[in-house]
């Protein structure tokens, strides 16, 4: 079939003419007939006059000298007749749909209202109709596009079920779909599941589904959940949405153990719902995980084959995972979950909810001078990495529906230049092996993780000169061998400064930056920490008031040290102002912001002890130093019995 709009113009040979032969000759003049002779002259003085006519005509101005008044005009001598009708056009009595009758609007016989037309009107000229194509729903123009394989906040478990609702539409606009609720069995997840309960009506109220038996059926549903094994708490999916809920409200809470094999789970439902995508009639498949942590089969340590072999399998199965899942904790494997007890009493559960990058590229260092909680538990916004990837492969979505309840948050706007890379294991490292900076931030960061780099002690009583050198004795055992520590880390991220300049990516440029200020800055207080004490421990200073008994440290922009420990203090302060300065409104920023704002010396400030100032102005008699005691005994005995007490399994 040709796709030029227009025919080829064919000229077909006419079998009665036969071609002029080489031995055939014109006539001659003797033999042209008379009649042929005076058709040439009269053409010859055709063409004569015709010239003149013509060149008159060019030579002549035409103007015009009066004007057409609307009352000489006669109307009906310029109407024409309704009742003569062309053989040919939009107006044909053949019965032939031209092209011209296609393309018009509408039919008419009216000349005369074709000709009372403004004269200025625009002509269009028509291409010869084809075949249009079908038109797109009206609802897709006032709809949100679905965005696959992104990371999303939608405000809680509300709006997550809203946000799923969306996409359970979508797909049944496609075909039948059946839907795979994956609903992690941990205690921690109670209040949450059932919340994923109490919205599944509303879920089917959005589709239009309640009271229609018909389309009821075009949406199956499936439950199970997991914790060490996976539990099918629907044998076959069900259309009854109510079925479903009543499924999820029943799961009991398992508090037997602390992992949750998500892939295992996930696994299973393909395997055994997987004849919805291989068998007529075809569904799709969406498998929804509603969890709290980042899952603990993913990997075999290292090696990251079962997630990468459960993506290629739902991938050809076409189905697509969701979670309603935790933000992951900034840098951190560890976030905390609060339980409580039957009799009320509260505990915070460390459970696994990240980190959000495959590999560890934050130092886990405290900070000094205490004040740092919410930084120490912030999030960055993203989701745990492997769930994250299984999402995004497979065209779902992480929605996520809690955060850290501490720290600052972040504009997303500002954190997509920001996210880790989700590529498979091997394409990652393969990357950080090919960069010195990455390779060495990498290998500090896992480092950090063995190390126990304590928080220096800064309040010491001085009843006497033989009680303070105690008490710093004490205080100099954990901090002798800090820089033992310290120092290593350094050394690596110094080996990749050479390859920081070809840094491309914002995170590791940020990541990298940060580490070297954090390392430099700790070494500054750790270096000057010490001098002090041992300085205080030699030479004690004596009270300049009477009253006084405890010694403080407090921070101090004086660095009192040599010219080594000022040089990298100095360079600390490079490296922590260029990470606020081309990171803004990002944790690096607001870790940066704060390694800043502490300053790296130290001084000594006196002061009393609390019981001192509760026997202000009292009788000396009255015990209450001994209260002041008794109550600390009592707190002591509350935290010792509190960490006594099991932790649960979550």
């Amino acid at each position: 079939m040709s796709t030029n709009w227009f025919p080829e113009l064919v000229v077909a040979e006419d079998p009665a003419h036969e071609p002029i032969g080489e031995a055939e000759t014109l006539a001659s003049p003797r033999e042209v007939p008379a009649w042929a002779a005076s058709l040439v002259v009269h053409l010859v003085i055709l063409l004569v006059l015709g010239t003149v006519m013509n060149t008159t005509i060019l030579r002549e101005n035409t103007e015009i000298d009066s004007a057409m008044v609307e009352d000489e005009l006669d109307p009906e001598a310029f109407k024409f007749d309704t009742t003569v009708r062309d053989e040919l056009g939009s107006d044909s009595e053949l019965n032939v749909v031209s092209a011209s009758k296609a393309a018009a609007t509408y039919t008419s016989a009216n000349v005369q209202e074709q000709i009372e037309r403004p004269l200025m009107e625009e002509v269009s000229i028509e291409l010869p109709t084809v075949e249009a194509p079908p038109q797109p729903s009206q609802d897709l123009f006032t709809e949100v596009i679905s965005t696959n394989g992104a990371t999303e906040h939608v405000g809680g478990v509300s709006g997550a079920m809203d946000r799923l609702a969306f996409e359970i539409a979508n797909s049944l606009r496609d075909r039948k779909t059946l839907v795979i609720w994956l609903m992690d069995a941990s205690g921690s997840m109670e209040e949450r599941r059932q919340a994923v309960a109490d919205r599944f009506e509303n879920v089917y109220r959005q589709l239009g589904l309640i009271g229609d038996i018909d389309s009821q059926r075009s949406l199956k549903t499936a439950v199970a959940s997991f914790s060490n094994v996976t539990r099918l708490l629907t044998e076959e999916p069900v259309d009854d949405y109510r079925v479903a809920a009543a499924a999820v409200r029943n799961i009991k809470s398992d508090m037997e153990t602390t992992h949750e094999f998500v892939l295992q789970a996930v696994n299973l439902v393909a395997d055994k719902w997987k004849s919805f995508r291989t068998r007529a009639p075809r569904r799709n498949v969406m498998v929804i995980i509603v969890t709290d942590e980042k899952g603990d089969d993913f990997a075999r340590g290292n090696d990251f084959t079962p997630l990468e072999l459960t993506i290629n399998k739902l991938a050809r199965l076409g189905m697509r995972v969701y979670c309603v899942g935790n933000a992951a904790v900034f840098g951190k494997e560890k976030g905390y979950v609060t339980w409580k007890y039957e009799d009320g009493d509260t505990v915070e559960v460390p459970v696994d909810q990240g980190p959000e990058s495959l590999l560890p590229d934050q130092l886990e260092l405290g900070f000094w001078g205490g004040g740092a909680r919410e930084l120490e538990r912030m999030t960055a916004g993203f989701g745990p990495y492997a769930l994250t990837r299984l999402c995004r492969e497979t065209g779902g979505l992480y929605l996520i529906s809690a955060e850290s309840e501490q720290g600052p948050r972040f504009e997303m706007s500002v954190m997509r230049n920001y996210q880790p890379d989700y590529s498979s294991a091997r394409k990652i490292l393969e990357a950080v092996q090919g960069n010195k900076a990455k390779a060495a931030l990498v290998d500090a960061a896992t480092n950090s993780k063995a190390i126990n780099i304590p928080n220096p002690q800064t309040v010491f009583n001085a009843p006497n000169d033989n009680v303070l050198r105690q008490e710093i004795n004490e205080a100099q055992k954990p901090m002798a061998n800090i820089d033992y520590f310290l120092k290593p880390m350094q050394d690596l991220l110094e080996m990749g400064e050479k390859d920081r300049a070809k840094l491309e990516d914002a995170r590791w440029q940020a990541a990298y930056d940060l580490a070297m200020g954090r390392i430099l800055a700790m070494r500054v207080r750790a270096y000057g920490y010490n001098v002090v004490l041992a300085d205080m421990k030699a030479t004690p200073k004596a009270f300049q008031n009477k009253d006084s008994n405890q010694w403080r440290l407090v921070p101090s922009r004086e660095v009192d040290a040599n010219a080594a420990v000022r040089k990298m203090e100095k360079e600390a302060r490079e490296y922590l102002s260029r990470v606020v300065d081309e990171h803004p409104g990002t944790p690096w920023a607001k870790i940066a912001e704060r390694e800043l704002t502490t300053s790296m010396g130290w001084e000594w400030k006196e002061g009393r002890t609390a019981a001192s100032r509760m026997q202000e102005g009292r009788d000396p008699d009255e015990p209450m130093l001994q209260l002041a005691e008794e109550e600390q005994r009592r707190r002591r005995e509350e935290m010792k019995r509190k960490q006594a007490r099991p932790l649960p399994k979550l």
